[in-house]
């Protein structure tokens, strides 16, 4: 798939659209971030949340300019959205407009969800385990206790979008796992 392409196909709401943007940029995001923040953990949240507001707010792209340096400013602005708050040691507050649902219809397994399915139950669990503790938690929370979104966002207390993002990611991370056995 050409760039242009997913960006457009993104803006219809196209589920592989949105996992080909995330596939394609997540290590630029992530890198530019882990360089700013020296730290791993607030360099993947940062990322996640711009892909969460990225998506969310696709059909405001610009396309006289690069996707790239369109999420790169996201996330740059994020950050420095962060260090304001911690700087005014204000709690955290997000705003309605974070907290709605980004839509997607797409109700088809991925090959990350046919390669997870395809294990055995005990093997999966090793798997698992070898994924960041956040990560094993959101699987836990969507495959083997079932809840939907909305129940992760309440759970966690993190914003729906951010709960797609960061379980696109897991089930990305740990199909690659599976995948190098």
């Amino acid at each position: 798939m050409e760039i242009n392409e997913a960006i457009k196909r993104a803006k219809e709401n196209d589920q592989k659209a949105f996992n080909f943007l995330l596939d394609l940029y997540w290590d630029d995001v992530y890198g530019f971030q882990l360089k700013r923040t020296q730290n791993e953990n607030d360099a993947e949240d940062i990322t996640i949340q711009t892909f969460s507001k990225a998506f969310d707010r696709i059909e405001t792209f610009n396309e006289r300019y690069t996707f790239k340096t369109w999420l790169i400013t996201i996330s740059k602005n994020i950050h420095i959205d962060l260090l304001r708050k911690e700087k005014n040691s204000i709690g955290q507050v997000i705003s309605k407009d974070e907290r709605e649902a980004f839509q997607v219809l797409d109700e088809s397994p991925s090959p990350e969800d046919k390669l997870i399915t395809e294990q055995h139950l005990a093997k999966l669990l090793r798997d698992i385990k070898k994924l960041k503790p956040h990560y094993q938690e959101i699987i836990n929370l969507r495959y083997f206790q079932e809840l939907s979104y909305k129940e992760i966002s309440e759970e966690l207390g993190e914003p729906i979008n951010n709960v797609k993002v960061k379980l696109l990611r897991a089930k990305k991370l740990l199909a690659e796992i599976i995948r190098d056995k």
